[in-house]
């Protein structure tokens, strides 16, 4: 495997944005069965403050700005597909994010800590009952992870997550992007969302643990103060199993890898081709290996309905 450019992704609305060191696309197949591509420039404000590259800064940052970019690209895809009208403006985005984030800390912070008292009929210990709290906030997140993967529509978006997933490891393989070289690797990877979450779950059961027991508004208070703490450890764990093949740090990542058999679905062939077209519109053509296929031009092929 030789060098590479650092990329990643997400699944969209019948389509994939990809994200690379100096591009974001976001490509996405239209109701006509064409693929329509977005690209915009990053601006990353680490890039203005150096200081927010240094370890443990860099993951809260990651974070904070993957997701404007995702609801970014969600949007954009919405409108694409056909599901909206238009896109949203900068006043709806930020308070999509606000309302992604109360409905986050409600789920994940305060319904966990707040339960956690039912265990004070067996110990007041505080360890333990963070101990406890952590563990209920990793049952809600792998129950609502289970959950929204029965969801029809939610397949869908999950079968492109796995196009993304494919569609890296074939670029990282070196390898033409075509859809037969995609199609034949996993659709599991370790640098995925998924895996990064699940590694915020666990990082925050011992991180909480010796905060001892306050009351509930301050218990709710610390876990959202302690957030960029919890997300940059997390942060660094995901990258350096990205790069390591150390024994050790890819069986610690294998928990996370078996949930994406729930966050990812196979993909259909005209779904790798839109991640094919995303991952393209942000490499430097040198990056492009010869042999790459060509699908933003051609049309997915539409099925006659026969005549009755």
């Amino acid at each position: 495997m030789g060098n590479h450019l650092m990329v990643g992704g997400q699944a969209v609305i019948e389509g994939v944005m990809m994200r690379g060191p100096k591009l974001t696309a976001t490509a996405v197949r239209d109701p006509n069965g064409e693929i329509q591509v977005e690209t915009k420039d990053v601006h990353s404000i680490a890039e203005r403050y150096p200081i927010l590259k240094k370890p443990m800064l860099r993951g809260t940052v990651s974070l904070i700005e993957s997701l404007v970019i995702g609801i970014r690209s969600l949007s954009y895809s919405a409108k694409m597909a056909g599901e909206e009208d238009e896109q949203l403006s900068d006043k709806e985005m930020a308070g999509t994010i606000v309302f992604a984030l109360v409905l986050a800390s409600i789920l994940f912070i305060a319904i966990p800590t707040g339960a956690a008292r039912l265990f004070h009929v067996i110990t007041e210990d505080p360890f333990f009952l963070n101990l406890m709290e952590g563990f209920l906030r990793l049952a809600i997140f792998l129950g609502y992870i289970w959950g929204i993967s029965r969801m029809k529509d939610i397949r869908r978006v999950f079968q492109y997550h796995g196009a993304e997933h494919k569609t890296i490891h074939c670029y990282e393989a070196g390898l033409p992007l075509t859809v037969e070289n995609v199609q034949k690797f996993s659709r599991l990877h370790p640098r995925c969302g998924t895996n990064f979450l699940l590694i915020v779950m666990l990082v925050s059961i011992f991180v909480f643990a010796f905060l001892g027991w306050p009351n509930l508004a301050e218990r709710i208070a610390s876990r959202i103060l302690l957030l960029p703490v919890v997300a940059g450890i997390s942060y660094e764990i995901i990258r350096l199993a990205g790069r390591s093949e150390n024994p050790i740090i890819q069986t610690a990542i294998k928990p996370g890898l078996w949930l994406q058999y729930l966050t990812t679905r196979p993909p259909e062939d005209e779904m790798v081709a839109v991640a094919i077209e995303s991952l393209k519109a942000v490499l430097p053509e040198e990056e492009i290996v010869e042999g790459t296929g060509e699908y933003r031009h051609v049309a997915k092929p539409v099925q006659e309905v026969p005549v009755p």
